[in-house]
């Protein structure tokens, strides 16, 4: 029987990883609340929530798990010609609402979205509190793609991206990388395997490698984060 968390103690603790189930790889607990608190001992657990509408909050912990180092990032040499262009702006956290709006769009084939409201308003949360982070992709005035994530000590944990323009949130992960290797991150939880991230210079890891990066990595401070005021042209 999968474990419930108490939705009134955040202090409940999470079941051990090595319980996960299988399959679905990496369901770890169901309930619970989205509350900071529990939002962030979940990414220090290498824990994340992931669930539709009418479900119960659900908790995973896959294994393998992708994962990037920001400074070992590659880039393609259709994207760097891309990048050369100069087609967009990037900026950080100026537009986190709708950056988080415009990832809970369904995609095409999609009948639904797992950014419920609830999930939103979580993540707006976290964004108040500094926790959370979101990149701008803008062509003109336009938000042309983003993505949006969580950043505890020296590690950025990527929760979601889109994009209304080629490349853009491809141009938008490269300027994380390229910020957060300035400011020494150490990794980028890129959750499960994505051929577009493999691309870039992402590898699977295991659970236990994971979450040993995590204790070590989620404890120690950046070398220099400034998440505001940046703009720069790509």
């Amino acid at each position: 029987m999968l474990p419930w968390l108490d939705l009134d103690d955040d202090t409940t603790p999470f079941p051990e990883l090595s319980t996960a189930l299988d399959n679905p790889n990496g369901l770890l607990a169901a309930g619970g609340s989205l509350k900071p608190a529990r939002l962030l001992n979940a990414y220090r657990r290498g824990i994340f929530p992931w669930f539709e509408d009418g479900q119960p909050i659900l908790w995973w912990s896959p294994d393998p798990r992708m994962v990037l180092s920001p400074a070992e990032f590659r880039v393609s040499r259709s994207l760097k010609k891309a990048i050369s262009k100069n087609l967009f702006n990037c900026t950080f956290d100026t537009a986190f609402s709708e950056v988080i709006s415009a990832c809970s769009e369904p995609r095409e084939g999609q009948d639904g979205t797992w950014i419920t409201s609830s999930m939103i308003q979580a993540y707006e949360a976290l964004f108040e509190r500094g926790d959370a982070h979101s990149i701008e992709v803008w062509s003109g005035d336009t938000l042309a793609g983003g993505l949006y994530g969580v950043g505890v000590g020296q590690v950025f944990f990527g929760e979601s991206m889109f994009s209304r323009e080629s490349n853009a949130s491809k141009i938008g992960f490269i300027f994380l990388c390229e910020s957060l290797a300035n400011w020494g991150y150490q990794l980028i939880d890129c959750q499960v395997q994505s051929k577009h991230l493999a691309a870039l210079g992402a590898e699977t890891i295991s659970r236990d490698d994971f979450t040993s990066r995590l204790d070590v990595f989620c404890d120690q401070k950046t070398l220099n984060n400034s998440w505001s005021s940046l703009s720069v042209e790509k």
